[in-house]
């Protein structure tokens, strides 16, 4: 895989449920994690002591983070509400190269910021909140 622009790396909101995903803000740094549990069923006649694991039994789970700035106010107000209502929308990931991440997700976090010389900033943390879909690029 060669370098990409980070820009390309988009995450995605659709508030309404209808299917229709639009562009969250401007975020300047972004992450997507993805984590899955371990099941260790190590026992006394495990060969040589070794750890076993016992497979797809863990609970798998993906956080998307990023900052940046809002696109508009309307960008700010969708999030907010999702946030404040706790409810559980549908977001999309766009990773170059990679491909594209979609499903359920909670905003756990929402974090607001300003320089004084500068824009308002926001930090927003997402977990996933039930099984996700991915479509390679």
């Amino acid at each position: 895989m060669v370098a990409q622009r980070g820009k390309d790396f988009l995450l995605k909101m659709d508030e309404a449920g209808g299917g229709t995903y639009t562009t969250v803000a401007g975020l300047r740094s972004r992450r997507l994690a993805f984590n899955a549990e371990t099941v260790d069923v190590t026992d006394t006649e495990s060969v040589g002591r070794w750890r076993e694991l016992l497979g797809g039994a863990g609970v798998q789970r993906a956080s998307i983070s990023g900052s940046g700035i809002f696109k508009d106010a309307a960008s700010d107000a969708d999030l907010r509400r999702v946030f404040f209502e706790g409810r559980i929308a549908a977001f999309q990931v766009l990773v170059p190269d990679f491909g594209t991440v979609s499903g359920p997700f909670q905003v756990s976090a929402l974090e607001y910021g300003a320089e004084h010389n500068g824009e308002v900033t926001f930090e927003i943390a997402l977990e996933s909140a039930g099984v996700l879909a991915f479509e390679a690029a």
